[in-house]
């Protein structure tokens, strides 16, 4: 038993009708989202064109949508024409502030008080911490060294214990 709505039926009445319009010639596109061109049509296969020289058998139910010329020619261009009559947004708001916003900065910085800090110096600012790492280098080799020798006489303890524990 086969049960549909009636907006389920006039859907798919619509797109059979639409793959029955096809004609050689005509810009398609498979539900799979690929674009090509109709080549032939038979009762329940197509041979589209989807690049020059290449063509593919695909059945009438895998056309997804059948596109005017127009679009068609569009989409394989690539071209996305602009209309000139909507205004451009731009993709960040440092173009939308232009001169007005570099002058403002710029007596921002002409504004900006001198406390008379001076950074230090970039050799001053190496030595001390270059030190800090050598001293640390320093002491964490002597404490590798120490551990290893107390490893060393424990072991040597239990050697001479036979491996009792104490």
């Amino acid at each position: 038993m086969f049960l549909m709505t009636r907006s389920a039926k006039k859907k798919q009445q619509a797109a059979q009708q639409m793959r029955n319009e096809m004609q050689p010639g005509t810009g398609i596109r498979t539900i799979g989202g690929m674009y090509a061109t109709v080549k032939e049509i038979h009762e329940d296969s197509v041979l589209l064109e989807v690049a020059p020289g290449v063509h593919a058998i695909y059945a009438k139910n895998a056309i997804g949508a059948v596109l005017a010329d127009d679009e068609y020619n569009r989409i394989l261009d690539g071209a996305d024409p602009i209309k000139t009559d909507e205004p451009v947004v731009p993709d960040d708001a440092s173009s939308l502030t232009g001169a007005i916003a570099d002058e403002d900065t710029d007596q921002a910085k002409a504004d900006k008080i001198d406390l008379g800090k001076d950074a230090p110096k970039a050799d001053d600012a190496e030595q001390p911490a270059a030190k800090a790492d050598k001293a640390d280098k320093d002491a964490d080799a002597d404490d590798a060294k120490d551990a290893a020798k107390a490893d060393a006489e424990s072991a040597e303890e239990d050697k001479k214990s036979g491996g009792e524990a104490k």
